[in-house]
């Protein structure tokens, strides 16, 4: 069976971290609250549209997130667009971004860190000329 697509990614952490990280991927990078299954953890699932793309899972008061395996994990990417009201909304936050355009699309890139350190990426078409 092949792989269609990206479903959803899961970021776990304790009730304090869950809902900074709520507020910022909704306020910040503009994903949405919407309906989640009534599971047995603590959580949110966040949207794009239609699709849950992010889920945000509380942690165990025992459990313990650290890690001393390598990862390659490097970011997330989102598709978007209204790049002068996202980039608005980064700098009246003060959140510090870097700015990019891919080679020969033209498409522009923004990176930034949520605050638990993962790496962001919001993609935006070339601006039409």
């Amino acid at each position: 069976m092949p792989v269609l697509r990206i479903d959803h990614y899961n970021l776990r952490a304790n009730s304090e971290l869950l809902e900074i990280l709520r507020h910022f991927y909704c306020d910040i990078v503009g994903l949405e609250m919407g309906v989640r299954p009534p599971l047995k953890s603590i959580g949110y699932w966040l949207y794009a549209g239609e699709k849950d793309v992010l889920h945000l899972s509380q942690t165990a008061p025992d459990e313990i997130r650290e890690s001393h395996v390598l990862t390659t994990f490097d970011h997330i990417a989102f598709s978007c667009d209204d790049f002068k009201s996202i980039e608005s909304r980064l700098i009246t936050k003060g959140i510090t971004y870097k700015q990019s355009e891919v080679p020969s699309t033209g498409q522009i890139q923004l990176f930034f860190n949520d605050p638990a350190g993962n790496r962001i990426e919001l993609n935006f078409a070339p601006p039409k000329t």
